[in-house]
Protein backbone atom coordinates (compact mmCIF):
# COMPACT_ATOMS: atom_id res chain seq x y z
CA UNK A 1 0.00 0.00 0.00
CA UNK A 2 1.38 3.41 -0.84
CA UNK A 3 0.52 6.54 1.02
CA UNK A 4 0.32 10.08 -0.58
CA UNK A 5 -0.08 13.77 1.42
CA UNK A 6 -3.38 15.23 0.79
CA UNK A 7 -1.42 17.75 -1.54
CA UNK A 8 0.70 14.77 -3.62
CA UNK A 9 -2.95 13.10 -3.54
CA UNK A 10 -4.50 15.81 -5.27
CA UNK A 11 -1.72 16.47 -7.83
CA UNK A 12 -1.57 12.83 -9.09
CA UNK A 13 -5.60 13.22 -9.02
CA UNK A 14 -5.23 16.15 -11.46
CA UNK A 15 -2.68 15.27 -13.37
CA UNK A 16 -4.84 11.36 -13.90
CA UNK A 17 -8.61 12.36 -13.59
CA UNK A 18 -9.50 8.94 -14.24
CA UNK A 19 -8.28 8.44 -10.33
CA UNK A 20 -11.11 8.00 -7.82
CA UNK A 21 -11.07 9.82 -4.90
CA UNK A 22 -12.98 7.25 -2.54
CA UNK A 23 -14.20 9.05 0.91
CA UNK A 24 -15.01 6.08 3.64
CA UNK A 25 -16.38 8.37 6.45
CA UNK A 26 -20.21 8.02 6.97
CA UNK A 27 -22.61 10.08 5.01
CA UNK A 28 -23.22 12.78 7.85
CA UNK A 29 -19.73 13.55 8.13
CA UNK A 30 -19.29 13.09 4.46
CA UNK A 31 -22.26 15.08 3.80
CA UNK A 32 -20.99 18.48 6.32
CA UNK A 33 -16.98 18.18 4.10
CA UNK A 34 -15.57 16.77 1.81
CA UNK A 35 -12.88 16.53 -0.79
CA UNK A 36 -14.19 18.05 -3.83
CA UNK A 37 -14.90 15.43 -6.19
CA UNK A 38 -14.68 12.39 -3.50
CA UNK A 39 -16.96 9.91 -3.78
CA UNK A 40 -18.56 8.47 -0.74
CA UNK A 41 -18.30 5.00 -0.25
CA UNK A 42 -18.64 4.46 3.71
CA UNK A 43 -16.30 1.74 5.58
CA UNK A 44 -18.99 0.33 7.57
CA UNK A 45 -20.97 -0.45 4.02
CA UNK A 46 -18.28 -1.55 1.90
CA UNK A 47 -19.23 -4.42 -0.22
CA UNK A 48 -16.60 -5.54 -2.45
CA UNK A 49 -19.01 -7.31 -4.82
CA UNK A 50 -20.50 -4.10 -5.91
CA UNK A 51 -16.89 -2.22 -5.48
CA UNK A 52 -17.52 0.17 -9.12
CA UNK A 53 -13.44 0.00 -9.83
CA UNK A 54 -11.26 -2.31 -11.42
CA UNK A 55 -8.72 -4.24 -9.13
CA UNK A 56 -6.06 -2.67 -10.94
CA UNK A 57 -7.19 0.68 -11.50
CA UNK A 58 -5.53 3.09 -9.14
CA UNK A 59 -7.41 4.49 -6.01
CA UNK A 60 -6.91 6.93 -3.42
CA UNK A 61 -8.92 6.47 -0.55
CA UNK A 62 -9.48 8.95 2.42
CA UNK A 63 -11.20 9.47 5.66
CA UNK A 64 -11.08 12.37 8.74
CA UNK A 65 -7.80 12.02 9.40
CA UNK A 66 -6.39 8.48 8.17
CA UNK A 67 -7.39 5.78 10.94
CA UNK A 68 -10.72 4.90 8.56
CA UNK A 69 -8.66 4.86 5.50
CA UNK A 70 -6.06 2.89 6.02
CA UNK A 71 -7.98 0.08 7.54
CA UNK A 72 -10.25 -0.02 3.88
CA UNK A 73 -6.79 0.11 2.08
CA UNK A 74 -5.70 -3.08 3.68
CA UNK A 75 -9.16 -4.63 2.83
CA UNK A 76 -9.23 -3.74 -0.56
CA UNK A 77 -5.81 -5.15 -0.85
CA UNK A 78 -6.52 -8.48 0.23
CA UNK A 79 -9.13 -8.49 -2.04
CA UNK A 80 -6.54 -7.95 -4.45
CA UNK A 81 -6.65 -4.34 -5.46
CA UNK A 82 -3.36 -3.72 -6.82
CA UNK A 83 -2.85 0.39 -6.20
CA UNK A 84 -4.50 1.17 -3.31
CA UNK A 85 -3.23 4.31 -1.85
CA UNK A 86 -3.72 5.35 1.70
CA UNK A 87 -4.19 9.67 1.52
CA UNK A 88 -2.32 10.45 4.85
CA UNK A 89 -4.03 13.53 6.93
CA UNK A 90 -7.55 12.84 5.72
CA UNK A 91 -10.03 15.44 4.99
CA UNK A 92 -9.25 17.51 7.74
CA UNK A 93 -5.57 17.63 6.05
CA UNK A 94 -7.04 18.27 2.81
CA UNK A 95 -9.20 21.75 4.63
CA UNK A 96 -6.44 22.49 6.70
CA UNK A 97 -3.55 22.65 3.36
CA UNK A 98 -6.58 24.71 1.32
CA UNK A 99 -7.67 22.49 -1.15
CA UNK A 100 -11.06 22.30 -2.79
CA UNK A 101 -13.44 21.08 -0.62
CA UNK A 102 -18.06 21.23 -0.88
CA UNK A 103 -19.07 22.01 2.50
CA UNK A 104 -22.63 21.40 3.82
CA UNK A 105 -24.64 20.82 6.58
CA UNK A 106 -22.32 20.92 9.70
CA UNK A 107 -22.13 16.90 11.78
CA UNK A 108 -20.73 15.67 14.25
CA UNK A 109 -17.86 13.64 13.88
CA UNK A 110 -18.05 9.76 14.56
CA UNK A 111 -14.87 9.79 16.63
CA UNK A 112 -17.04 12.86 18.92
CA UNK A 113 -20.27 10.91 19.19
CA UNK A 114 -17.92 7.81 20.62
CA UNK A 115 -16.29 9.88 22.95
CA UNK A 116 -19.65 11.48 24.37
CA UNK A 117 -21.63 7.67 24.41
CA UNK A 118 -19.21 6.13 26.00
CA UNK A 119 -18.63 8.90 28.91
CA UNK A 120 -22.41 8.61 29.33
CA UNK A 121 -21.92 5.74 29.68
CA UNK A 122 -19.36 5.41 32.63
CA UNK A 123 -21.02 8.01 34.29
CA UNK A 124 -24.10 5.95 34.41
CA UNK A 125 -22.91 3.32 35.33
CA UNK A 126 -20.91 4.99 37.93
CA UNK A 127 -24.29 6.76 39.22
CA UNK A 128 -26.13 3.52 39.34
CA UNK A 129 -23.64 1.93 41.04
CA UNK A 130 -22.86 4.48 43.58
CA UNK A 131 -27.27 5.22 44.13
CA UNK A 132 -29.14 2.14 42.94
CA UNK A 133 -27.08 -0.77 43.08
CA UNK A 134 -23.32 -2.03 43.09
CA UNK A 135 -23.93 -3.77 40.25
CA UNK A 136 -23.84 -0.88 38.35
CA UNK A 137 -20.26 -0.33 38.27
CA UNK A 138 -19.88 -3.37 35.83
CA UNK A 139 -21.13 -1.16 33.54
CA UNK A 140 -18.21 1.24 33.84
CA UNK A 141 -16.07 -1.65 33.79
CA UNK A 142 -17.24 -2.14 30.27
CA UNK A 143 -17.21 0.44 28.56
CA UNK A 144 -13.22 0.95 30.40
CA UNK A 145 -12.57 -2.44 28.97
CA UNK A 146 -13.94 -1.91 25.42
CA UNK A 147 -12.13 1.39 25.05
CA UNK A 148 -9.02 -0.44 26.18
CA UNK A 149 -9.38 -3.03 23.49
CA UNK A 150 -10.21 -0.97 20.49
CA UNK A 151 -7.11 0.93 21.69
CA UNK A 152 -4.83 -2.66 21.55
CA UNK A 153 -6.88 -3.77 18.35
CA UNK A 154 -7.68 -0.73 16.41
CA UNK A 155 -11.18 -1.36 16.18
CA UNK A 156 -13.88 0.70 18.03
CA UNK A 157 -17.24 -1.45 18.25
CA UNK A 158 -19.22 1.05 19.71
CA UNK A 159 -17.67 3.74 16.62
CA UNK A 160 -19.05 0.70 14.26
CA UNK A 161 -22.34 0.60 15.96
CA UNK A 162 -22.74 4.25 15.87
CA UNK A 163 -21.60 4.40 12.42
CA UNK A 164 -24.72 2.38 11.60
CA UNK A 165 -27.91 4.94 13.35
CA UNK A 166 -29.97 6.82 11.39
CA UNK A 167 -28.15 10.04 12.12
CA UNK A 168 -25.11 9.11 10.38
CA UNK A 169 -26.98 8.12 7.30
CA UNK A 170 -27.58 10.20 4.00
Amino acid sequence: MKNLTVEQSHQERQANSSIPLIDVRTPAEYGSLHAESALNHPMEALDLNSFPFSKDQEIHVICQSGGRSMKVCQKLESAGFEKVVNVEGGTSAWNDSGLPVITGKKAMSLERQVRIAAGSLVVIGAAVGHFVHPGGFALSAFVGAGLVFAGVTDTCGMGMLIARMPWNRA
